[in-house]
């Protein structure tokens, strides 16, 4: 297996869900949020890319946050 195969499978596999939370939020296919981060990456050369890390962080924190208080009396 080769390597850009390799990743395009472990990126896959372990991908934040970005474009696909993204995407049921505003009620849209997550193929057409994909296709939105792709054409914007080459647009505006790589600033998407740093839009899309920082919401896969702010998404991880977000299911950080609300797993850890599972119950009213976590609080």
């Amino acid at each position: 297996m080769s390597f850009i195969t390799s990743a395009r499978y472990f990126f896959e596999k372990h991908g934040y869900d970005v474009s696909s939370r993204l995407a049921d939020r505003l009620g849209m296919r997550a193929t057409n949020v994909r296709l939105f981060f792709i054409y914007i990456t080459f647009f505006t050369a790589g600033l998407s890319f740093a839009i899309y890390l920082t919401i896969a962080f702010w998404l991880k924190l977000k299911d950080m946050v609300y797993t850890k208080r599972s119950s009213v009396f976590d609080l």
